[in-house]
């Protein structure tokens, strides 16, 4: 299989006189290497072996968009194994900080299914703690939210009408569908985003008037059959279960 026919794009009409920058999120593959742990912004690598889910992600993104990552290494190995899998490599791959995982200060390291034990995620959330209780040394999700907006909002301005490719984390996705959903960012924390999935958002701008449409959310192309389960893993606290089709 290779990414050298034309893929599929989902599309949809743009009512007139509005502008329409598509945003494509991908979640970077599954880390291995975390021994149980909360890994927050620890720059800890990613497993991308399986070739037949990146041939599957590279069929649905866009030709011709501009690329961004954060700065940490799991995204850059997920950008770089969509490219060997056959998609068109872009001319660059730009680094974006404000796109990196909430950094989880002191609870990074920490047994992660101890530290769900002693602190329940209340049902809808099924994070680390509440939107606005910050990590000891670290951040909170309003925080987080709070720098991916600014960062969308300012890309939005710089690359009006164009498709965005951003390989992130479950949490940099998480707030970009609050964004999306009217400013609420806890409304983000309601979706599952697994790992290799693409999540479609699309900014619309026109006079006086702008907005966000969601096309789809947590899309796993490369997830046809069980043989691919292991490239799929919670985006949160949650302790994955043996077979993702379950």
């Amino acid at each position: 299989m290779s990414n050298e026919a034309a893929p599929f794009v989902l599309q949809h009409a743009v009512p007139n006189g509005m502008v329409a920058t598509r945003w494509w999120w991908v979640r970077h593959a599954p880390v291995r290497d975390d021994g149980g742990c909360i890994y927050g912004q620890t720059d800890i690598g990613c497993d991308t072996s399986d070739r037949v889910v990146f041939e599957a992600v590279g069929k649905i993104l866009p030709r011709g968009a501009v690329w961004y990552a954060s700065h940490l290494k799991r995204t850059h190995q997920t950008a770089q194994a969509i490219w060997s899998a056959g998609f068109p490599r872009p001319d660059q791959l730009h680094h974006e900080r404000a796109f990196a995982e909430q950094h989880l200060g002191e609870w990074q390291g920490l047994n992660r299914a101890a530290f769900l034990a002693s602190r329940p995620a209340a049902v809808g959330s099924y994070w680390f703690a509440p939107i606005d209780d910050r990590a000891p040394g670290g951040e909170s999700f309003l925080d987080l939210y709070n720098r991916v907006r600014s960062a969308i909002e300012r890309i939005n301005a710089e690359h009006a009408g164009k498709d965005v490719v951003a390989v992130a984390h479950g949490g940099t996705i998480k707030a970009a569908i609050g964004l999306a959903l009217g400013d609420q960012p806890e409304k983000g924390l309601a979706f599952t985003i697994d790992n290799c999935s693409v999540t479609r958002l699309d900014h619309l701008a026109g006079s006086g008037h702008s907005g966000w449409r969601v096309p789809m959310v947590n899309q796993q192309p490369g997830i046809a059959d069980a043989s691919h389960n292991a490239m799929h893993r919670p985006a949160g606290p949650e302790i994955a279960t043996a077979s993702k089709l379950a």
